[in-house]
């Protein structure tokens, strides 16, 4: 095949991708609005330990049936799941195509990095899922992908050669330590975002009243643990890209390793945000609405450096095309 066949194949399977995406969150939307309408899951006494307890021989019990909108949530949520592995798979022969049209590692500007950053994004979506059940927040996660590739194809550029300067290997280390650190933070802020809804429900809603999809979901304390954990996976990942890589490129080049670049600027800022949310969890006990505020803040910053910047400010970076 050639280079433009690659290249065609390339926007077939991300535009693929994305519909799959978009079908992936109106399944997880009808999971949740399917939910509504189920109580929460209360643990109770089982009837064999309710008959042995007052001396009866122990009966085998079936389990009562699942009401009809349980399992139409279930069934919607199942979907949303098999959708979402499926955009990831179109997604990675996307990339990895784009890689084949441009010869060269496929993260080299602004469309790329979308598409690069999201594949990473769902991948430790999809880990965690099989790791820690984390499928609650398959809406999020997908509603933020359809997002971020319909955007991307406002930037699209055709695949291509770069300019000299980025001709390095730093090139793979720096943009792609990025990319995994921007795919936990994404996560983090999903579950972030998520804990401040449920937290605020905890705290205002009795227990006699609780009902629907939102009090299936773990509890606010184990979605701040998951917040915390992969922001603190991702953070020295972004540490290398940002402050280490990322100058010693620099230095390749441009001939210095710090510059004050607006893109330099705003990877130092990404860097003191989450330094400080994790130093205030791990030290000062900081856990709840401000950890989960200030994490949201930390990724703001890294999208306004990965959008704002790319797309409204000048510098040495722009020059990789956006």
């Amino acid at each position: 095949m050639s280079t433009q066949d690659w290249a065609t194949l390339s926007n077939q399977a991300v535009a693929a991708a994305t519909v799959v995406f978009a079908l992936g969150w109106l399944a997880h939307l009808s999971e949740w609005a399917f939910g509504r309408r189920v109580d929460a899951v209360a643990p109770a006494r089982s009837e064999p330990a309710m008959v042995a307890a007052e001396g009866y021989a122990p009966a085998v019990v079936l389990p009562a049936p699942a009401p009809p909108a349980s399992q139409r949530s279930d069934f919607f949520g199942r979907a949303g799941l098999s959708l979402t592995v499926l955009a990831f798979l179109l997604l990675l022969g996307g990339v990895f195509a784009r890689g084949l049209a441009a010869q060269r590692v496929p993260w080299g500007n602004m469309y790329e990095f979308a598409t690069t950053g999201l594949l990473v994004a769902t991948g430790v979506y999809l880990v965690l899922v099989r790791m820690a059940g984390v499928q609650w927040l398959g809406a999020i996660i997908t509603g933020f992908c359809v997002l971020v590739l319909g955007l991307a194809f406002l930037v699209y550029v055709p695949a291509g050669p770069l300019v000299p300067a980025l001709h390095s290997y730093w090139l793979v280390l720096h943009v792609s330590a990025a990319a995994i650190a921007g795919g936990a933070f994404a996560v983090g802020a999903a579950a972030s975002a998520v804990y401040l809804v449920k937290s605020r429900a905890e705290q205002r809603t009795p227990l006699d009243a609780r009902r629907g999809y939102l009090w299936r979901l773990p509890s606010s304390a184990a979605m701040d643990r998951l917040a915390y954990r992969v922001n603190a996976f991702g953070f020295p990942i972004w540490t290398f890209a940002a402050l280490i890589a990322g100058p010693i490129w620099a230095q390749y080049a441009w001939g210095r390793y710090w510059g004050w670049d607006p893109k330099e600027v705003w990877a130092f800022i990404t860097f003191v945000v989450y330094a400080g949310y994790l130093h205030a969890r791990a030290t000062a006990g900081w856990r709840g609405r401000a950890a989960a505020v200030l994490g949201l803040v930390g990724f703001a910053t890294f999208l306004f450096n990965f959008v704002g910047i790319n797309l409204f400010g000048s510098g040495l970076h722009s020059y990789a095309g956006v």
